[in-house]
């Protein structure tokens, strides 16, 4: 399989249009289009970018492999931390200014709350887990 049909079908496998998967790169959508039907080949530095971003390998966008995933990923602890990562990039957190604490300072009391209670969701759910593990 071509490069551009596996970004193609990574893209697909994501619900993403040509035209999301451009601005999320900050690329034309024409440019996009070109690479999904073979008639543009992107840098190597953009090729690093969809496969952090896909999660998958620089070998498998290339075609050089029929695996996509990175060497140890059956690891679940790193499977895991790589679907976060993956999350982070998909929807743009680090754009965002989610790390930045400066930014943090500017949220409203609401604001604040909410994430609170996304935080005290996310501990819920591993205490569950970590019980039903040790039954």
């Amino acid at each position: 399989m071509t490069f551009g049909k596996r970004l193609r079908f990574l893209r697909k496998r994501r619900n993403l249009t040509q035209k999301d998967l451009a601005d999320r790169f900050n690329v034309g959508e024409s440019t996009i289009g070109m690479y999904e039907r073979d008639e543009r080949e992107p840098s190597f530095e953009f090729v690093k970018q969809l496969a952090d971003f896909f999660n998958v390998t620089t070998d498998y966008l290339l075609g050089r492999t029929d695996d996509p995933n990175p060497p140890g990923s059956d690891n679940e602890e790193l499977g895991t931390l790589a679907r976060i990562n993956q999350l982070i990039k998909e929807y743009g957190i680090e754009q965002m200014g989610f790390f930045d604490i400066e930014k943090w300072k500017q949220l409203s009391e609401e604001e604040i709350e909410e994430i609170v209670k996304h935080f005290e969701w996310v501990v819920h759910k591993a205490r569950e887990k970590n019980k039903s593990n040790k039954e």
